[in-house]
């Protein structure tokens, strides 16, 4: 890691979760300044030395007005870290159009437009690193949770074509794919059927052992993660990649 000397800035969405949160502190640890932005609110303890902003990324207005706060708070952006999300838990069939379209825009949509905001912020530092937080679910997925699935596969696409189109700008664009991580979400979604046990802490631990690990996964484990993308020195060969962070979950046949 670099020393506590750098004078980057990074805009990290869904700062308040259990992943955004250990990301702020990880990039503030290491001398980044943070831009962070959520719905809900942080809290006294956000780094002095950056900027939250209390927003909805599922508003495209918003968005604009993110941007426009940030552009008064720095004139350039070292990385951008799309990580907010929100989760529908119910059948395919029981899922309104409403609910879909909420779950695409702000999981989806709001990565396309917060990329295109943050390019000239971008430019002017002379390249920098997106990077975007799908999901495992991008690549196996289970029942009554469609919508999201679809949302964090299209960002794995949509991350592929960014890298291609901002090479040329030294922009590099990767995707980290977090597995079962101890989050607020995660056990938000406990309930929808594909655990067996009774309380939460027996779906957990039932959860944990259809890991290769045996274990559940630490936002400060996928923090590190992504703050490997997003750091040059670490990363300067990597785009456009999907980098999966799911204590071996996906390695293993589900017919095992």
């Amino acid at each position: 890691m670099n020393s506590k000397s750098i004078s980057k800035t990074a805009l990290i969405t869904g700062a308040v979760g259990g992943i955004g949160r250990a990301t702020v502190a990880l990039f503030t640890q290491a001398g980044w300044r943070v831009i962070g932005v959520d719905r809900a609110e942080y809290g006294a303890d956000f780094p002095a030395n950056g900027l939250f902003i209390q927003s909805d990324v599922s508003v495209a207005d918003n968005i604009e007005n993110i941007f426009s706060q940030a552009r008064a708070f720095t004139n350039r952006l070292d990385a951008l870290v799309n990580n907010a999300a929100v989760q529908v838990a119910k059948p395919m069939l029981e899922t309104t159009l409403d609910e879909w379209n909420m779950v695409l825009a702000s999981n989806l949509s709001s990565v396309f437009l917060a990329v295109k905001l943050a390019h000239p912020l971008f430019k002017i530092a002379g390249g920098g690193a997106v990077v975007n937080v799908s999901s495992v679910h991008a690549i196996a997925t289970s029942a009554n949770i469609a919508a999201y699935a679809a949302s964090k596969g299209g960002i794995l696409a949509l991350t592929r074509a960014m890298a291609i189109e901002f090479a040329p700008d030294n922009i590099r664009v990767n995707a980290v794919l977090p597995g079962a991580v101890d989050t607020p979400m995660l056990r938000a979604g406990l309930n929808r059927g594909h655990l067996s046990g009774g309380d939460i802490l027996e779906r957990l631990d039932n959860l944990a052992k259809k890991t290769v690990n045996g274990r559940i996964g630490k936002p400060g484990e996928i923090a590190h993660a992504i703050y490997f993308l997003a750091d040059e020195a670490q990363s300067s060969f990597m785009t456009g990649q999907a980098l999966v962070v799911d204590g071996g979950a996906t390695a293993r046949l589900s017919t095992e």
